[in-house]
């Protein structure tokens, strides 16, 4: 039975047949400047997710997202559990630069830097291409029978696909619990972390899966951010496309009146989606640039200038004027200047320690023996990785004010923390009626101070005096 072809429909995904089976694509090879740029950038990015939990910084690894000790370390900067609201800033600054850059660029994170497209191009594929040959090749191994040597290529490209997936997922647990964890997890017997064993079965399992088989299906099925870039691009942002106008009618070299075009479809043949970029801008399109160098490849063979199919904005192709500067560049780089400001304030209002102080749950004051007493737990939580000093004071509060707990110079472990009790107790006679005070912690060397205020409560002072003078004539008679 012939291979039901591709859907010709442009409405339809170009990785599904007319009967809903999906054809697995394997990919020519390009050669070129932009192929030799991505692959120089890839191993960059690589070189960059390996290294991390390597990187030492104020003695943890420069990423380190400490899930067991509530402690997130990044690039020297360490926050604790309550400081994790401050990544919703973080992430939603990132969010508008990647707004900004699709607006401008198009796709460009998809095929220069998105994690997919670096370790699939780059890493799978080429273990694929070393071991089964180039495209004609694959597909030749692809077709044939059953053998001992198709049996050896396969199951050793799908061996190495395993090793690389686990290799990953192990590097990817070490940004949570550390690299020599990771190395004493990996040692010990599997029934020691059944969770963190189970963890790596299913993410090297979803990996390998991935990339060995679902591939281009995730940019198209599963990742939202082709759809959407059809409300982040206009006619003037840069994609890669298909210069209409140079290369139509298509014809053989030597056909007069023909475009530059020559319908090699050698453009289609590199596509890692199975796209025809003749047809115009499409959702599956990354921006790879493989057709680009590919048709660059065959007009120079072929004595023809080169750039039938270049980056340029659907206006540069219609053979208008491109215009950089325009309103949706204006709201999403302001969005992005308001992101990345917040971001950066919410960053800097991180430090060294934090103070909670908390009313002892129970009566709100007490009264004795000629004193108001108002009772508080302080917690300070040390997140630097060496043991500090405090000093804890109460301001704002009157003369007779009587401190009791914490007088002395507070230790807090290395990213420890400690819980102690602070009673003020104030005489009858100075409480005028509820006041708030201040509660401070400094440190030893004095680089830094926190303060949280709170509310000295008592009971109606205009009552309290007629009291106290029945209770002194009480004890008289």
């Amino acid at each position: 039975m012939a291979t039901p072809p591709l859907r010709p429909n442009l409405d339809a995904v170009t990785t599904i047949r007319d009967d809903g089976s999906r054809p697995f694509l394997l990919p020519s090879d390009t050669k070129g400047r932009f192929t030799q740029a991505r692959r120089w950038s890839a191993f960059a990015l690589i070189a960059f997710y390996l290294s991390l939990p390597w990187i030492t910084i104020n003695g943890y690894p420069a990423v380190f997202l400490d899930v067991a000790e509530r402690r997130f370390h990044l690039f020297g900067i360490t926050g604790a559990a309550q400081d994790l609201w401050l990544m919703f800033f973080v992430i939603t600054g990132l969010g508008f630069s990647l707004f900004f850059v699709t607006a401008l660029l198009g796709r460009v994170w998809c095929g220069w830097a998105c994690p997919h497209t670096v370790f699939l191009d780059h890493v799978y594929r080429r273990i694929e291409r070393l071991i089964e040959g180039d495209a004609l090749k694959r597909r030749a191994l692809a077709a044939a029978p059953f053998s001992a040597g198709k049996f050896f290529k396969v199951g050793l490209k799908h061996t190495l696909y395993i090793i690389v997936s686990a290799v990953i997922t192990h590097l990817l647990l070490a940004y949570f619990v550390s690299l020599p964890e990771v190395w004493a997890m990996v040692r010990a017997a599997p029934t020691e972390h059944w969770g963190t064993f189970g963890f790596i079965a299913v993410a090297t399992s979803a990996l390998y899966f991935n990339f060995a088989w679902f591939r281009e299906q995730l940019c198209i099925v599963v990742c939202p951010y082709g759809r959407i870039q059809s409300a982040l691009i206009d006619d003037n942002s840069l994609v890669v496309g298909y210069d209409v106008k140079r290369g139509e009618p298509r014809g053989k070299t030597g056909t007069v009146g023909a475009g530059d075009c020559i319908s090699c479809s050698r453009c289609v043949q590199v596509c890692p989606t199975g796209i025809d970029i003749k047809q115009g801008l499409q959702m599956e399109c990354v921006g790879c640039t493989a057709c680009i160098d590919a048709c660059d490849d065959v007009m120079t063979k072929i004595n023809r200038p080169t750039g039938l199919i270049r980056y340029d904005s659907q206006n540069g192709f219609a053979g208008k004027k491109t215009r950089w500067f325009r309103p949706r560049v204006a709201l999403y780089g302001f969005l992005l200047a308001v992101g990345a400001s917040v971001a950066l304030w919410a960053v800097s209002t991180i430090r060294p320690a934090n103070l909670a102080v908390t009313r002892i749950i129970g009566t709100p004051y007490f009264v004795t023996e000629g004193y108001v007493r108002n009772q508080f737990l302080v917690r300070v939580v040390n997140k630097r990785n060496q043991t500090q000093r405090y000093l804890v004071s109460v301001n704002r509060a009157p003369a007779s004010l009587v401190q009791n707990g914490l007088t002395s110079v507070v230790e807090v472990p290395a990213l420890g923390e400690i819980v102690q009790p602070l009673v003020l107790q104030l005489p009858r006679r100075d409480y005028k009626g509820a006041f708030g005070l201040e509660i401070r912690i400094e440190d030893v060397g004095g680089h830094f101070h926190l303060e949280r205020d709170v509310e000295f409560l008592g009971p109606d002072h205009r009552h309290g005096h007629e009291e106290e003078e029945k209770n002194e004539h009480g004890k008289k008679h």
